[in-house]
């Protein structure tokens, strides 16, 4: 998913808001937030100030981020058959047989490390059960739900329920039944819609048969059918309001009244959407920027630029800096974030989708051990583990390449996206049992391609990816004040 900079011409914006200012009329009747201000004062409620509008906007972006990104993937996958990106309706599953590649732009910062397997659940009308097959103890693989509030609120898998075979209920906000004979859990979402992101590793391409036959063993049911009973009524067809990933900055408060439709509110999201409201955004409202009068265009639009900045700025400076490496623990639950939308805002604008520490730990960076901005248009790189530094991991590390600009993946000669631990048998060791791996756009020639991971020829992101953490030392965990230090990157020319 495109990361929702803002390139505007704030400037030429807010010079014709100054002089509209000055003239009679220049307030629309039909505009959007003037609308909610006269529903409000009927009520003896005064709509905000353009400084309020503004300030509620940002805040509003901010709130609302993860929540439009989400809803935007929703569409693309499970919604829009047309999307390019789509997967499977809701209540099914697809397997993806291979993992992501450059032609992946849905969902920004994507794992190629795991052929995934993806489910949207509707749950409105019933829960959902998830089955697992049994898998070899010495593949690791997690099924992560997801929900609309992008709050991770569950897990199977190895880590967390072991390499055996389950059934497990997903269920929705408003269900209050019992846990039926044969689950061995119960997960429930804060919203009616979520997704269930299945990871399964991959040894090596030779090894994709097997992970397909895992595969063949995710099932997803709805609960009556697990009972073997007569269904519920269906729940009723909605007509889901468009979205794109591409979309998302030109339509954002127009997708997030969308997005709201199906966000149930909550104690720590009921001010947010209350200062939202007063701008006329929220459930059941349309927001139209068009429609806006320039003091409203250019208050949003400054909003929508000074939100994003604070975003950019809490993922550069709010986690731990360890040899040029940003690593925190910014995914999880509803009691994790608590209300810290920035926090929240930060995750999904880092990597939607991400997992918690404790199931996966992402060091991230765009710069060199010396703090300058990796760019592959004008330098070479090497990353080097000592023999005995490599990532303490009870599964497996993974080093990935990224676009510095899109966060995607990128079209290279050899088709390597990442260097990961099951390739090590295959890559050249230093003599002292070190391991260095060249980033760099252009080959290092046939002696060191081994080791190679090919760069842009432009801005460099890296992500760095340890599944399931080690908790004794040396361990990564407290995410970024452990006792283990990702070693930095170094420019060599």
């Amino acid at each position: 998913m495109k990361t929702t900079r803002i390139p505007i011409l704030i400037a030429a914006t807010l010079l014709s808001a100054v002089t509209c200012v000055a003239f009679v009329g220049c307030d629309k009747k039909d505009d959007p937030i003037s609308s909610a201000k006269q529903t409000d004062e009927k009520e003896g409620i005064f709509a905000p100030s353009i400084e309020e509008t503004k300030a509620i906007a940002e805040e509003g972006f901010i709130y609302g981020l993860p929540i439009v990104m989400n809803y935007a993937v929703m569409n693309e996958y499970a919604v829009n058959k047309d999307s390019g990106q789509f997967k499977a309706p809701f209540n099914h599953i697809l397997n993806e047989p291979r993992v992501f590649t450059y032609k992946d732009t849905a969902v920004i910062t994507p794992n190629s490390d795991t052929p995934y397997s993806l489910a949207w659940l509707d749950l409105r009308a019933e829960p959902i059960v998830l089955s697992v097959p049994a898998v070899e103890k010495e593949r690791y693989f997690s099924v992560m739900l997801c929900d609309g509030n992008t709050y991770n609120y569950g897990y199977m898998g190895s880590r967390a329920t072991g390499n055996e075979p389950g059934d497990y209920l997903v269920v929705g906000p408003d269900w209050k039944g019992e846990k039926p004979e044969g689950i061995k859990e119960v997960f429930t979402s804060t919203t009616p819609f979520t997704l269930a992101a299945y990871r399964t590793q991959l040894f090596n391409p030779a090894d994709m048969p097997n992970v397909i036959k895992v595969q063949d063993g995710y099932k997803v049911q709805t609960l009556s059918s697990f009972l073997k009973k007569p269904a519920p009524p269906a729940a009723p067809k909605i007509d889901f309001y468009p979205a794109t990933t591409a979309g998302i900055k030109e339509n954002f408060f127009q997708y997030l009244d969308a997005a709201l439709e199906f966000i149930p509110p909550s104690e720590e999201s009921n001010e947010i959407r209350a200062k939202l409201a007063s701008i006329g955004v929220g459930p059941e409202k349309t927001f139209d920027f068009k429609e806006l009068s320039l003091e409203h265009k250019a208050a949003i639009l400054l909003a929508m630029k000074e939100g994003d900045e604070k975003v950019s700025k809490w993922l550069s400076d709010g986690i731990k800096k360890v040899n040029g490496w940003n690593i925190g623990s910014f995914f999880g639950d509803k009691e994790f974030y608590n209300g810290d939308w920035l926090m929240r805002a930060a995750a999904a604008k880092g990597g939607i989708y991400g997992n918690d520490a404790v199931e996966a730990a992402y060091p991230l960076t765009r710069v060199d051990e010396n703090g300058e901005t990796l760019d592959g248009s004008k330098h070479n790189y090497t990353l080097t583990f000592p023999a005995d530094g490599f990532p303490p991991v009870n599964a497996f590390w993974s080093v990935t390449m990224y676009d510095g600009k899109t966060q995607y993946l990128i079209e290279n000669p050899i088709n390597r996206y990442l260097i990961n631990s099951p390739m090590l048998p295959e890559m050249k060791k230093n003599e002292d049992g070190s391991l260095t791996i060249y980033i760099q756009k252009d080959s290092p020639g046939a002696d060191k391609e081994s080791n190679w991971l090919p760069a842009p020829d432009d801005l460099i992101y890296i992500a760095m990816r340890l599944y399931w953490p080690k908790t004794e030392a040396p361990s990564i965990l407290p995410a970024g004040e452990g006792s283990w230090k990702p070693p930095g990157i170094v420019k060599v020319k």
